[in-house]
């Protein structure tokens, strides 16, 4: 039998104190410039905090919580043809496709710099808005056309 891949433990962010921040610097680093990602985070959650008047990071939690999905479909080949099923997503996914989405949607925004680019698919996304948001949407939409298949799900 395999061995079980094993959990590595990701430290608290050094202004926040808090996992979540560093998960989603990592994902955001280009080319191990860590310091950088942070840079761009930190900047990001200032102007989040100046436009909406909030704490910063209390919007990036409720704008991930936002961007959260639910379901999502999986494809399965069954008797030759292929079905979208439509599954749960474990947590470790969930965290990890709503910050995919919105860091990979704050990149095809049009304002200047990724700090602009960020704050602006944060407070989108808080406001159960933008790119990222309508992303979550159309996987549940898609999982909700495709339940009369959930049967073929083990």
């Amino acid at each position: 039998m395999r061995k079980k891949a094993v959990k590595h433990n990701t430290l608290p962010d050094p202004k926040f104190g808090d996992v979540l921040v560093t998960k989603f610097v990592n994902n955001m680093m280009y080319d191990g410039k860590k310091s950088k990602a942070l840079d761009i985070f930190y900047g990001a959650i200032d102007i989040v905090a100046e436009k909406s008047g909030e704490d910063g990071l209390e919007v990036f939690r409720k704008a991930l919580n936002n961007v959260t999905p639910q379901v999502e479909v999986r494809s399965r080949r069954v008797g030759g043809a292929n079905f979208q099923i439509p599954q749960p997503v474990r947590d470790e996914r969930k965290k990890s496709l709503a910050m995919k989405w919105l860091i990979g949607y704050s990149r095809s925004r049009n304002e200047r710099g990724m700090v602009g680019k960020l704050a602006g698919e944060i407070l989108a996304a808080a406001k159960e808005e933008g790119a990222a948001f309508k992303k979550k949407e159309e996987v549940h939409k898609m999982a909700d056309a495709n339940k009369a298949f959930s049967h073929f799900r083990f």
